[in-house]
């Protein structure tokens, strides 16, 4: 996956909307002082910051496969326990957490019923799993104009829009086989204001995720195509773009 990039291209591409999800997981989740909670696939930590300012660096941990993001987590959260290590996979014990989190990632797990049913086990029994995806197949995400502009200029384009857990029901789907109980599906959404229609697209031209890596796949005339259809999609500036994930918890 392209996310050998550095954080601070990904907290001007995505990490924007994350900041703004983060107290909202964190609220399903019902994450309070007290516990001890692992943020899965976290990135260079949006919502690790979350979790710190709630639990205190001590009773935190995060786990990304990304090395400039795991040492992005590290220095910006002295303290926290942050390892190199994909969901799949956690260098953690069985039973460790109250809580495991995953914020925007089960679409980028490998395997992600193993990468759910790795997070329950390292969650104690009666433990919390909460995670989000956007809304990718209901075009709701923040990347879905792009996309449509990409499909539209080429037909061919594989986007995102069938990955896992990116349709309605389909992150419950995936919880349930991964056999966590009680699993509870919802809806949240993120808001962010653009002044100029450059500061929306610039941070697409980082090579961050899929959509990075397919404008960086693009020759100068394509990639000018590719503005210019995007440009026009979007509002006159200056525009604010919602975007929606679905958002799932269940009981490990």
């Amino acid at each position: 996956m392209t996310f050998n990039v550095s954080a601070d291209a990904y907290d001007s591409f995505m990490g924007r909307y994350s900041v703004l999800l983060s107290a909202q997981l964190a609220d399903l989740a019902g994450v309070e002082r007290g516990q001890r909670v692992v943020d899965v696939g976290s990135g260079p930590g949006a919502l690790t910051t979350e979790l710190v300012r709630r639990l205190g660096p001590d009773a935190v941990a995060a786990a990304d496969p990304s090395e400039p993001f795991v040492e992005a987590a590290r220095e910006r959260h002295p303290g926290v326990d942050v390892r190199l290590a994909p969901a799949e996979n956690m260098p953690f014990q069985d039973d460790e957490f109250d809580a495991a989190l995953a914020q925007l990632v089960v679409h980028f797990m490998a395997d992600p019923v193993a990468g759910l049913a790795e997070m329950a086990r390292v969650t104690r029994p009666g433990g919390v799993v909460a995670a989000c995806v956007w809304d990718l197949a209901g075009g709701r995400a923040p990347i879905s104009p792009f996309w449509q502009a990409a499909r539209e200029l080429d037909p061919a384009t594989t986007d995102e829009s069938n990955r896992a857990g990116a349709r309605d029901s389909h992150l419950a789907e995936l919880f349930t086989e991964a056999g966590l109980r009680d699993v509870e599906q919802s809806e949240l959404s993120s808001t962010v204001e653009y002044e100029t229609f450059e500061e929306w697209w610039e941070p697409y031209t980082l090579g961050v995720g899929p959509a990075g890596a397919h404008v960086k796949s693009l020759g100068d005339e394509q990639v000018a195509e590719l503005r210019e259809r995007c440009r026009q999609l979007l509002p006159d500036p200056p525009f604010a773009v919602t975007a929606y994930v679905w958002a799932a918890r269940g009981l490990a």
